[in-house]
C-alpha cells in the first residue's frame, strides 16, 4: 500500500481550497461555530518569495493537515498539522489566531499540555512528515504558558 498526498506538478493539492481547515462545533446544537483555513503548502524562503512576487493568494488556503489540535480550560486551541511547520494558537471562541511559532522540523502531531507546579507548559514533538515533504527532525519543543 502506498499513501502520499494527491498534489499537483505546483505542489499544490489538486482539489479547490482550502485545503485545511481547523474547525470548532458547538456541542449543544450540533452547528459548525467557526471554521478557518489552517496552514499554507509553501514554508520557509519559498513563501517569503511568493509574497514578494506573484502568487501570495496560495498563503492563505489552508493546507493537507496531520495531527489534531488540543483545547485548553483557558480558551485557547493549539495545532501544528500543518505543511508549514507552525504551531498555532486560536481563540477557542472566534477561532481567530492569536499566535504561531515556526518549528524546527514538521510538527505533524497533537500538541500535549500539563501543569507543573501551578505553571502550564505546552509541548509538541516535531519530527516531521515524510511523505508531506515537511522539514524532517528529532526535536521536543516545549513552551511555558503565562
Amino acid at each position: 500500500m502506498r499513501r502520499a498526498p494527491l498534489l499537483s506538478p505546483s505542489g499544490t493539492p489538486c482539489n479547490p481550497p482550502p485545503w485545511g481547515t481547523l474547525v470548532a462545533v458547538d456541542l449543544f446544537s450540533g452547528r459548525t461555530a467557526w471554521d478557518v483555513p489552517l496552514g499554507s503548502v509553501v514554508s520557509g524562503d519559498f513563501k517569503r518569495l511568493l509574497v514578494r512576487l506573484f502568487r501570495p493568494a496560495l498563503l492563505d488556503n489552508g493546507s493537507p493537515n496531520f495531527g489534531g489540535p488540543i483545547a485548553t480550560a483557558g480558551g485557547l486551541v493549539f495545532t501544528a498539522a500543518s505543511m508549514d511547520n507552525h504551531l498555532r494558537a486560536f481563540d477557542s471562541d472566534t477561532g481567530r489566531e492569536l499566535w504561531k511559532y515556526e518549528l524546527p522540523a514538521g510538527g505533524q502531531a497533537t500538541p500535549m499540555t500539563y501543569r507543573v507546579d501551578g505553571r502550564q507548559y505546552l509541548v509538541i514533538a516535531a519530527g516531521g512528515h515524510g511523505k508531506l515533504g515537511t522539514k524532517l527532525g528529532d526535536y521536543v519543543v516545549a513552551f511555558a504558558l503565562p
